[in-house]
């Protein structure tokens, strides 16, 4: 009997988007539960850290975004085959999400003249380090971010682009050739491409 899934996640792609890839790809079905900002509150107390995503499976509530993508990528046959494969793709998406608070750091600022202060350095010095650095890193490992093949890394990576440039405001594939064609294979995955094709439109 096929487990039961229900996705809770704010009306959005962002932290929420690799797992609904991923329960794609495995042909999972899944209740994408998407809640108004304003049922915030009466929520979050029935999750188990205070925080979304969750993914509820035959009862069971389940969190943490990268957690739950290794999970689904080892299902999905998309781990390293062995333990230095899979240490090569978590260093990848440790480091993504290094990036990420670095940029939700100035963007979810709330006080404007610290908000204020942080932009000139993130986007003069943090962002063109580190989009230069993940181009150089996907070119030497032959188009994807780690082993020369397909990962759950790569879905996860390209499941939250959407994510950091709405927070950016710009296209962080744009001037990145290597980032683009990573983007472009990930995102005509047939399975994945079909779930594009369907789900809610969102900016982020």
């Amino acid at each position: 009997m096929a487990s039961k899934c229900k996705l809770t996640y704010f009306p959005v792609k962002a932290l929420a988007e690799p797992i609904r890839w991923l329960l794609s790809y495995l042909d999972i079905e899944f209740e994408d539960y998407r809640f108004e900002r304003e049922q915030w509150p009466s929520i979050k107390p029935s999750t188990p850290f205070g925080k979304v995503p969750v993914l509820e499976v035959d009862g069971k509530k389940l969190h943490q975004s990268v957690a739950l993508s290794r999970y689904y990528g080892k299902k999905a046959g998309l781990a390293g085959k062995d333990e230095w494969e899979d240490l090569m793709i978590d260093i990848a998406v440790d480091t993504l999400n290094d990036f990420r608070q670095a940029i939700a750091s100035w963007f979810y600022d709330p006080i404007d003249d610290s908000k204020l202060s942080k932009y000139e350095p993130l986007m003069k010095e943090t962002v063109p380090y580190y989009l230069n650095k993940f181009e150089e890193h996907i070119k030497e490992n032959g188009g994807y971010l780690a082993n020369g093949k397909l990962s759950w890394g790569d879905i996860y990576f390209v499941a939250i682009i959407d994510y950091l440039n709405f927070m950016l405001q710009l296209d962080i594939t744009e001037k990145h050739q290597y980032m683009t064609a990573l983007r472009d294979k990930v995102v005509n995955i047939p399975k994945i491409k079909a779930w594009i094709a369907k789900r809610p439109e969102t900016d982020c």
